[in-house]
């Protein structure tokens, strides 16, 4: 039986999901596309889940998109008439930005290498960023004449800012850990050894609070970021009057009225 290219392990209300192709260093051929999806897409609907951690197997993180793929045409993005090769495009890799941004649970990226091209987008897909010493990230679409047709164009401005997404774009210069950590790219870089733990210990942190509190603290940060400030007042005004009527938002109240560790049952 041949080993998944992507797996998940949960603990407790965390999944850990590690890219899990090393001979490539988890580029994104169809079986991770395929795993990674089924797993992204599914996974509002798990109630049980509070936070994911997303991780790489071996010495990269991912390193986007397969070459050989590209120059054998072995693949329907690569090869048909432009419409077919469009339609590709948004019923492979494009479904992964759309599947990360409808997320509710939040995504840590513990970036354990290399981080290139769809592999950096992908990275700037997750909420926090978390980064070895080792890691490298490059928006190189450049290098092989494409665009970032997977949503980098999106995110990668969201997250480093206009003018260092040029530059990242442009150029397709590697951005080392300490620069990318100067940048916002990544929030903290700590030892290899320590990257796994690391993040699945800030994982704890997050599921230790009231889980619907959790999911919607993030779909209106998410939202946020496109509306005009009344609209997001109206919103957190709804959000409020939601997460109000919950009895884990009463048990936080009363736990810490009276002093003790509350007993989050996600209702």
């Amino acid at each position: 039986m041949s080993e998944a290219s992507v797996v998940i392990e949960r603990d407790g209300p965390i999944a850990v999901v590690t890219l899990n192709e090393p001979k490539s260093r988890n580029a994104l051929s169809d079986p991770v596309v395929r795993e990674l999806l089924d797993f992204v897409e599914n996974a509002n609907a798990d109630q049980s889940l509070a936070c994911i951690v997303l991780t790489g197997a071996g010495e990269g993180f991912c390193s986007g998109g397969n070459v050989r793929e590209m120059h054998d045409k072995a693949h329907p993005m690569f090869s048909g008439a432009p419409h077919e090769m469009q339609e590709a495009y948004r019923g492979h890799i494009q479904r992964i930005p759309l599947a990360f941004h409808a997320l509710d649970i939040p995504v840590i990226a513990a970036v354990n290498g290399a981080a290139i091209g769809a592999g950096c987008d992908i990275a700037c897909m997750s909420d926090i960023r978390i980064a070895s010493p080792e890691a490298v990230f490059a928006e190189s679409f450049l290098r092989v004449g494409l665009i970032p047709g997977d949503g980098g164009a999106w995110f990668l401005p969201r997250v480093v800012g206009m003018p260092r997404a040029m530059e990242m774009a442009l150029t397709c210069d590697l951005v080392d850990a300490q620069t990318a950590q100067a940048w916002g790219l990544v929030s903290r870089v700590v030892p290899r050894e320590d990257l796994l733990d690391t993040a699945v210990a800030m994982a704890r942190k997050i599921t230790a609070h009231p889980p619907i509190s959790v999911r919607l603290n993030k779909r209106l940060i998410r939202q946020s970021a496109k509306l005009e400030l009344a609209d997001s007042l109206e919103l957190a005004a709804a959000y409020q009057s939601i997460i109000q009527h919950t009895q884990d938002h009463r048990e936080a109240v009363a736990a810490l009225i009276e002093k003790r560790a509350p007993v989050y049952r996600g209702n």
